[in-house]
């Protein structure tokens, strides 16, 4: 699948930046639950997390903090419930120094499970496309204010 751009405005110390949020292709469990890894990337490698904070510095919390909100946000309504709840799983691997949760490479393990409705109506590679914009945004949505 093609990557998705992330524009990152300019801030006092660094120019725009155009980085590129990626996904692997999803396996699918026996039970319905899409695996995949979600990344940023840059010109040198996987991105670090800091890369998407607002230019104020990083919000507290971990990145997963702030980026989980807006991907379940973003794919509102494509993604099935269970008990009131959002079948919608991420994780990161730990920051070396969990006292930075910043400073962490920005690759996503993610486990989605999509509404029995959209899965029949959508093909993959759509509900695939639609989670990548959603990662995209939810990356861009990070650095701004509001």
């Amino acid at each position: 699948m093609r990557e998705e751009t992330v524009r990152l405005p300019a801030t006092a110390d660094r120019p725009e930046r155009r980085l590129l949020a990626g996904m692997t292709r999803p396996s699918v469990t026996d039970d319905g639950w899409w695996l995949a890894h979600l990344w940023l990337a840059d010109d040198v490698g996987v991105a670090d997390a800091s890369a998407v904070a607002p230019a104020g510095g990083p919000p507290p919390g971990t990145p997963l903090d702030a980026i989980g909100p807006r991907i379940a946000g973003a794919l509102s309504g494509l993604i099935a419930e269970e008990g009131g709840r959002q079948m919608l799983r991420l994780r990161m691997a730990p920051a070396v120094d969990e006292g930075r949760p910043w400073q962490r490479p920005l690759l996503c393990m993610l486990a989605v499970r999509w509404d029995p409705v959209r899965a029949a109506v959508m093909r993959d590679n759509e509900l695939a496309r639609e989670l990548l914009r959603g990662f995209a945004a939810a990356l861009d949505g990070v650095g701004r204010p509001g």
